[in-house]
């Protein structure tokens, strides 16, 4: 567990005297030493060893060749410190995660494994894990989504022409009925970079392609070079629908067969080497169960908590109960901005157009019903059903699914940049 320890006292302790760390150790006390200090904070050994041993059980189960132990140890302490970069910003921000959202993702989790959330902990300690070490991991990924949808989903713009030019693309691009199975390894460009450097690491990314098109193994060279958040996953990006694959991906993966690799690919963000693993089918389903709803979305800041907020949003809804108008609420106070010049309408939307959280809770409201307050990443809701039904979305569907996907594919690159960006910022010092 990455701990917080003031930056004096984490100095001392990697300066300590020999002395009192022998007489420690003769009484049987295991001394934990500093693998990185990341601005206030430090990453332990024994974080990093744990890692690394989970990392390396995973590519044995996938059979995905282990990279030499220091090239494994730098890549995993690596995603560590981004990790605990992330989860710094997320506490100066004020993004914490209630037991009652953890509950809600936990109980989620259960009901598609078909058990309950009390039968949770027995099935995790049936395959070795702890359930305390898996709620906090869980506590922690909802506060790095919630991080991500607020610094770069949240600001990602996507304007009619680009739609328009989008729709346009995809039908000269791979199909919405096709998913692709692809493994992705990025060499970084610092935005700042030199020509030198950039034709450096242009060498190198040619050079893991060659490998790569030879004898050696695409996920091996993907945990051992790549830069992406992948990386220890082999690289994998696992099945996508061919709209959803980021832009560049796409107009590369019409061009491989299955096992194929691309060349190099500059972008913004460095140099991609793309593997198309294999492809399937998928059918496309054009009659889709609509929800018209309306919410009203208050966030929670510096000034006021989550219980704040809570409750400000409870006391909003007794009154629209009481017959004050949801709109007129909704126009003057929601944070949405996209919806609260419509009085918080959402329009008619079909399943996957929103978070899980606001998902659930409107889809088991009834017509007219106005929902208790509930968390999602962007805050907390308020959410009134006005409609429900059945349409043929053949044009519509083939509009939104466009502007997801172009989303979708803009945060791919958006995230590398935002990461790299927060590493670049932060103060690193990792320990030999």
């Amino acid at each position: 567990m990455t701990r917080s320890i003031p930056l004096l006292l984490v100095l001392a302790l990697v300066a300590a005297a020999p002395a009192p760390a022998a007489e420690l150790s003769k009484r049987g006390v295991m001394l934990d030493r500093v693998a990185a200090i990341v601005n206030e904070n430090v990453i332990s050994q024994s974080e990093l060893d744990d890692q690394v041993s989970v990392i390396s059980q995973r590519l044995a189960e996938q059979r995905t060749a282990t990279p030499p132990a220091d090239v494994l140890r730098k890549q995993v302490l690596d995603r560590l410190i981004v990790q605990e970069v992330q989860m710094q910003r997320a506490g100066r921000l004020g993004l914490k995660v209630s037991d009652e959202q953890l509950n809600a993702a936990l109980n989620e989790i259960a009901t598609r494994n078909n058990i309950t959330l009390a039968d949770l902990p027995r099935a995790l300690a049936s395959q070795g894990i702890d359930y305390g070490s898996y709620r906090e991991n869980m506590r922690k990924e909802i506060a790095l989504t919630s991080l991500r949808q607020r610094d770069v989903i949240s600001k990602i713009n996507v304007t009619p022409r680009e739609l328009e030019q989008f729709i346009e693309r995809q039908k000269k691009l791979p199909s919405e009925t096709t998913e692709y199975n692809v493994s992705h390894i990025l060499i970084a460009v610092a935005q700042d970079a030199a020509q030198s450097q950039v034709d450096e690491l242009a060498k190198r990314a040619q050079d893991i392609y060659e490998r790569a098109s030879g004898t050696e193994d695409f996920g091996r060279l993907a945990v051992a070079y790549s830069n992406s958040q992948t990386a220890l996953e082999g690289g994998s990006l696992g099945w996508r629908k061919g709209p959803e694959l980021p832009t560049f991906f796409a107009e590369e993966i019409v061009k491989l067969k299955a096992g194929g690799i691309s060349k190099p690919i500059r972008t913004p963000s460095g140099f991609h080497l793309i593997k198309l693993n294999e492809t399937r089918s998928t059918d496309a389903n054009r009659i889709i169960d609509q929800t018209h709803a309306r919410h009203i979305l208050i966030k929670p800041n510096e000034l006021q908590d989550d219980a704040t907020v809570r409750q400000k949003l409870a006391a909003i809804r007794e009154r629209i109960l009481k017959g004050e108008e949801f709109a007129a609420f909704a126009s003057s106070m929601s944070e949405d901005s996209g919806s609260a010049v419509n009085g918080g309408d959402l329009s008619w939307t079909g399943p996957g157009t929103f978070v899980p959280e606001f998902e659930s809770t409107m889809n088991g409201l009834a017509i007219d019903e106005i929902s208790a307050p509930i968390r999602s990443p962007f805050g907390w809701h308020i959410i009134q059903v006005l409609g429900r039904r059945s349409f043929d979305t053949t044009e519509e569907q083939i509009r939104q699914r466009a502007f997801n996907q172009l989303r979708e594919s803009k945060a791919d690159e958006e995230t590398e940049l935002w990461l790299r960006r927060l590493r670049d910022e932060a103060f690193v010092d990792t320990i030999s």
